[in-house]
């Protein structure tokens, strides 16, 4: 039985935070997938972050794979994580897999803008 309180606001506790966000239903977990903008998205689109999609071309800003950049392969709701092409880990049987990286560690470099309510949305217009 998953319990999820609409009442919580916040706790020092770090068992409180990590249990509000393990319980947190799809629609609050979307919004756990906001990353930061570069500099010229920022002062276009008025806005410091976007929910990261399939197809964005992200910059790694943290963890093994830091610096390097590349297209948004996957976004995975429920554990909160995305797959970025070609940063692959290799696994004991020795087949390759995509690293899951998170999203508070990306900083998006181009929006893939095929829908145009993503971008009038975050335009405020």
């Amino acid at each position: 039985m998953k319990l999820f309180s609409k009442k919580w606001k916040s706790s020092k506790k770090a068992k409180k935070q990590r249990k509000y966000r393990y319980n947190a239903p799809l629609h609050i977990k979307g919004k756990f997938l906001s990353c930061h903008l570069n500099k010229q998205l920022r002062d276009k689109y008025k806005t410091r972050s976007i929910r990261v999609r399939v197809g964005d071309k992200v910059k790694i800003m943290r963890g093994q794979f830091k610096g390097r950049e590349g297209k948004v392969e996957k976004v995975d709701v429920k554990k909160t994580k995305v797959y970025i092409t070609k940063m692959e880990m290799q696994k004991k049987d020795g087949s390759k897999t995509l690293y899951p990286l998170d999203p508070s560690n990306l900083l998006i470099m181009e929006m893939e803008t095929s829908d145009k309510k993503r971008l009038k949305h975050k335009a405020g217009a």
